[in-house]
């Protein structure tokens, strides 16, 4: 599989390594890694002569960091432009409309404003979530699928472990009954901190950490998607700011994000974590606040190392002055 260099990164044969890194090993792809964790807890490959993220077989219950990684099966990301519609994107992206509303809990006719992160699916079919007692083959039964076609496009093996909460791509299922409706991303459609609605967002004041703790150093304020850009050097770790559920945690370009984490909090806001060079959560797990979650990178579209932080729903405690994350 073709991995790609982006920002940050140099394509050393089958090693990818930080361009800071001397580098003039190749890896054999049949070389045996052996798997280490640091100590946050998060997955590295030792390949003897480099140490790089761990990307074999990545899928969605793996939970596997490492740079950008690009497959034809990769769940992707796409921020809603003006003038979009669940039409337009489903037709760009190769799926049906249907697709593109099931996965992101959405029904024919509701609004998608300007910002919104919307979950795109490599086919048509469903994102199921495992539950108590699944199996594969209760799984394939349920939407009159074949097992095989399930473990192709999550490149899976017929005996892989299925966890609580893990995501799968079922390709070719339906879902019949209407989903409630709700907007993918709870961002209220503000753009950045000219847009009026932002003074409407929840007041979210004591309620987040900073997701760097070691460094406090903006280096842009409010744009985008209420996000702030939190400079620190690669491999800087990120915590959760606060407990929530990880929605989205996919490696690759992502719509310019990079590597990227979506977590929701019990408070109805929505966090996003962009241009990360490691993942260290899948989707499903619970976090708490203070619990490591990646690491800082500067894959997707970014200039240098930093964290790309939005917060969906309330106010971005990164973008006041002077900013007002809590203590921890």
């Amino acid at each position: 599989m073709k991995v790609q260099a982006e920002s940050g990164i140099s394509d050393s044969g089958d090693c990818l390594v930080p361009q800071s890194t001397p580098q003039s090993a190749h890896v054999s792809p049949d070389t045996d890694n052996n798997i280490d964790t640091d100590s946050d807890g998060i997955q590295i490959s030792d390949s003897g002569d480099c140490i790089v993220p761990n990307t074999s077989n990545i899928s969605a219950s793996s939970g596997i960091v490492g740079s950008d990684y690009y497959s034809s099966n990769q769940t992707s990301v796409y921020v809603v432009k003006e003038g979009d519609t669940p039409e337009s994107i489903a037709k760009m992206s190769g799926i049906s409309v249907n697709t593109l509303l099931w996965a992101n809990d959405m029904k024919k006719g509701d609004k998608l404003p300007e910002g919104t992160v919307l979950i795109i699916l490599p086919v048509d079919g469903v994102n199921y979530s495992i539950t108590k007692g699944d199996t594969l083959n209760k799984i394939a039964s349920k939407y009159g699928v074949g097992v095989s076609d399930i473990l192709a496009v999550n490149d899976i093996s017929v005996d892989a472990q299925l966890t609580v909460g893990q995501q799968l791509i079922v390709p070719g299922a339906e879902i019949s009954s209407p989903v409630a409706p709700k907007i993918a991303s709870k961002n209220g459609g503000q753009k950045n901190k000219n847009n009026p609605k932002i003074a409407f967002l929840h007041n979210v004041s004591g309620y987040f950490i900073n997701p760097v703790p070691d460094y406090v150093r903006r280096s842009q304020g409010l744009h985008a998607n209420n996000g702030i850009d939190l400079a620190a050097p690669t491999g800087t770790t990120v915590v959760a700011p606060a407990d929530g559920t990880v929605s989205f945690a996919h490696l690759g370009n992502n719509g310019g994000y990079g590597n990227m984490i979506l977590i929701e909090q019990s408070n109805g806001t929505e966090t996003l974590y962009g241009h990360l060079s490691a993942i260290g959560v899948h989707v499903g797990e619970r976090v708490s606040q203070g619990d490591p979650i990646g690491r800082v990178g500067s894959t997707g579209h970014s200039t240098g190392p930093h964290l790309h932080f939005e917060v969906h729903g309330g106010k971005n405690p990164g973008g006041t002055i002077p900013m007002t994350f809590a203590s921890r």
